[in-house]
């Protein structure tokens, strides 16, 4: 070798871990099913990352079981051996059942309208199927319909579903379109269809459920001639037209299977018109190439995971990837190629120059996943988000809280897009240009009526005389919202307001009943509730949300040295904290099924529980979270369809595994601190939006060595127990000893904790 060319290698290793790394093949390390079974409702299917159209099967939900078909939330559970078709919305870990819009069965013999039954196959349409013949992968999805001997290949764009089916058995071969099917609460309003020509369909569905108003357009192209139509409204046929419209209406098109066996459909949606969603197929996928666009789409997913190179175990690797997959299926887009969008007033607006999203599961998401993809996603996709939210408050007067297909479902507590926009705002991801209007939808937000936030606003706790359920869940969330509003104020200079929400994130204190140690709802005289049962978690019987008193005692992210000073110091928060881990899991009679994955009274599955492990560190005791969360990430997280302990709740589920796989978590989603934890990797590149890398190289990582021994930071060694945004943006290297036993010198330090509130 000659010397410069030893030079340039030198250099090349050098500069390898501050740039981007080349890309590697990651799609194959995701497991679509994990989280399909039991309680974790993830949407099994083919799509993009954030894309509108989830392309997949929708299956019977077994209504007879003991959580009445709660497991068929998102339409899908592993358990099940049939597929009723193919529909091409779906949710994905939520609690509530939704969506599964525009059903297609690729069917031949008898024509059936309507779903079979249970095990009752030749009641209606459907087929059975074997796992054996079941295949899912990032942006693609297959499996072989056996009683109609059709296999069925599925893959997406953004905006349009591309659907490849194969007729084995070609006698009366058709295509059914249901535009009446529905699962939960969800039913028809309005259903029309119309035939172009003999291979382009285009129409609408609207319907009320979950998302009470909701509008999908929709625009159908066969790869070959569609030979005769019929449609139906319920089973009464309509005859003599090519246009219909009902509550209900089906539509069968009969093809020449016999002449040739396979044919493609391209779906395209659209919020705003079947003229739209006949262009997004134009400008998505303009040509008939099946193979092409499924490529395109497990491209699509390989740049996205490759923001992050994980090596770990292959159990564990496929873990962190199929995690990283799960936090891209929203907030999903909700426009059209123009830019055209439906928003919450049901007006359209025409080519906007942001994409606007919706699916924001806001609750869940503004504790790690929004966080995340302040790391991991470019400026314009997370300015995109605060568009989509700012918009929204323009439309419905107030900021979302749960927004679903244009809709605002009012679902969960709290105020949780201010979360969101404070920490995008304190990143420097916010326009200086809207900082008006989003002061505006903060302070407006915050300052309404609803839920008892007019004793907030008047600096005094909600009485459960006016909110006998919920109260205390209702009032943290407000204050862990009233510190976003707070921080903002403060950073825009606005004195008066920062002062008065540093008021109201206070206002926790007013719920902390001295006497249980525990934050209770309080009558309108001043008396704590009583009796008081710490451990009763009835669903929408007590004092908190999903959840109950113990697990509600440690949800102040935002001024955990003001919850540590209500224990009377760091000693005796250390002692419940012990004591609240290693209790007994008993819940006693009728639990919420959202409180899953204990350990001690501690509920992985369930989200105001995430930050729980990383309250050690704010105490000096870091190594006890660390043993903590490498227990939750063991236990609760496998490679297998039951491998989530709770419902992945829009991806945050997925995110907490991702944060805390990579060794850190932010506790206070607000503040750009992230608390060290215990990393499950050997090495890890984290490819910065900037184009900078943080490679983290972890040594005597280990299932024995879950604590950190010491850490260094671009070699020099570093003793605090938390990284900032900042110094995760500036790339770098990052070296983790681990230890079977923990270094009760890390963290021991008050100077290396992290930050008190008012040093954020």
């Amino acid at each position: 070798m000659t010397g410069n060319k030893l030079l340039k290698t030198v250099l090349g290793t050098l500069i390898l871990p501050f740039c981007a790394q080349a890309q590697q093949n990651l799609t194959q390390y995701v497991n679509p099913f994990i989280g399909s079974a039991d309680h974790g409702h993830v949407f099994v299917g083919a799509n993009v990352p954030l894309g509108a159209v989830q392309l997949g099967p929708t299956q019977i939900p077994q209504i007879w079981d003991k959580f009445n078909g709660w497991d068929w939330c998102s339409g899908y559970n592993y358990k099940s051996q049939e597929i009723l078709g193919f529909t091409h919305t779906h949710l994905s870990g939520t609690g509530i059942g939704d969506l599964n819009d525009l059903m297609i069965v690729p069917a031949n013999g008898k024509l059936q309208l309507t779903p079979a039954e249970f095990n009752k196959m030749n009641t209606g349409y459907g087929s059975s199927f074997k796992k054996e013949n079941e295949v899912a992968k990032p942006g693609f999805y297959s499996a072989y319909l056996d009683d109609y001997q059709v296999q069925a290949n599925l893959t997406a764009t953004e905006r349009v579903g591309y659907h490849q089916y194969r007729y084995e058995k070609t006698d009366n071969a058709h295509i059914l379109v249901d535009l009446g099917y529905h699962i939960n609460w969800d039913k028809p309003t309005d259903t029309y269809i119309k035939q172009v020509n003999d291979s382009t369909f285009v129409g609408y569905r609207f319907s009320t459920g979950w998302a009470t108003d909701q509008k999908l357009y929709f625009a159908i192209r066969t790869s070959q001639p569609i030979q005769k139509v019929r449609f139906f409204e319920g089973k009464e046929e309509k005859l003599g037209q090519t246009t219909f419209k009902g509550q209900a209406i089906k539509a069968a098109l009969f093809f020449d299977a016999v002449k040739n066996k396979t044919i493609e459909l391209k779906v395209g949606i659209s919020p705003v018109s079947s003229t739209n969603a006949l262009n997004n197929i134009n400008a998505e996928i303009p040509g008939w190439n099946f193979e092409k666009v499924k490529q395109d789409a497990d491209q699509r997913w390989n740049k996205t995971l490759n923001k992050i190179q994980f090596e770990a175990d292959k159990d564990t690797k496929t873990i962190f990837y199929t995690a990283l997959y799960h936090t891209y299926f929203a907030p999903t887009i909700f426009n059209d190629a123009n830019g055209d969008y439906l928003g919450t007033d049901k007006q359209v607006y025409e080519k906007q120059d942001f994409v606007n999203h919706t699916v924001f599961s806001l609750w869940d998401t503004y504790r790690g996943l929004h966080p995340l993809m302040t790391i991991l996603e470019d400026r314009k996709i997370n300015q995109d988000f605060i568009k989509t939210m700012l918009a929204i408050y323009q439309q419905q007067g107030k900021l979302p809280m749960w927004h679903l297909q244009g809709n605002e479902t009012n679902t969960m507590v709290g105020l949780p897009a201010i979360p969101v926009i404070a920490d995008a705002f304190l990143k420097g991801i916010i326009d200086e240009k809207d900082y008006p209007l989003m002061w505006e939808a903060v302070k407006t937000t915050a300052m309404g009526n609803d839920h008892g936030l007019k004793y907030a606003r008047e600096l005094t706790y909600i009485p459960i005389d006016s909110m006998p359920n919920e109260s205390v869940a209702w009032a943290l969330e407000y204050a862990i919202a009233d510190f976003g509003a707070y921080k903002i104020a403060e950073k825009l200079g606005k004195t008066e307001d920062a002062a008065y929400f540093k008021k109201r994130y206070k206002l926790y204190e007013q719920y902390f009943d001295k006497e249980v140690g525990h934050f209770v709802g309080k009558k309108a005289n001043g008396e704590f509730r009583r009796p008081f049962d710490p451990l009763m978690a009835k669903h929408r019987e007590n004092d908190y949300c999903e959840g109950n008193a113990w697990q509600y005692t440690w949800l102040v992210p935002q001024d955990v040295k003001g919850l540590i000073n209500l224990f009377g110091g760091e000693e005796k928060f250390l002692k419940k904290l012990d004591y609240f881990t290693t209790m007994s899991s008993d819940l006693g009679g009728e639990a919420s099924p959202d409180i899953s994955g204990l350990i001690g009274q501690y509920a992985q599955g369930n989200e105001p529980n995430h930050h729980i492990p990383y309250l050690y560190a704010y105490a000096g005791q870091p190594w006890k979270g660390a043993a903590l969360v490498r227990k939750a990430m063991t236990e609760f997280y496998t490679n297998s369809p039951a491998g989530l302990c709770g419902n992945d709740d829009v991806g945050q589920m997925s995110a907490w595994y991702v944060f805390s796989a990579m060794g850190f978590y932010p506790l206070n989603a607000m503040s750009g601190v992230y608390v060290f934890g215990s990393p499950m990797m050997q090495h890890a590149n984290i490819n910065l939006p900037n184009g900078k890398t943080l490679a983290i190289d972890v040594k005597n990582q280990g299932k024995a060595n879950p604590y950190i021994k010491s850490i260094k930071l671009n070699g020099q060694p570093y003793a605090k127990t938390f990284i900032t945004h900042a110094q995760l943006l500036a790339g770098g290297q990052m070296e983790i000893e681990m230890s079977a036993t923990p270094n009760k010198n890390f963290g021991k330090n008050k100077a290396d904790w992290p930050s008190s509130i008012d040093n954020n």
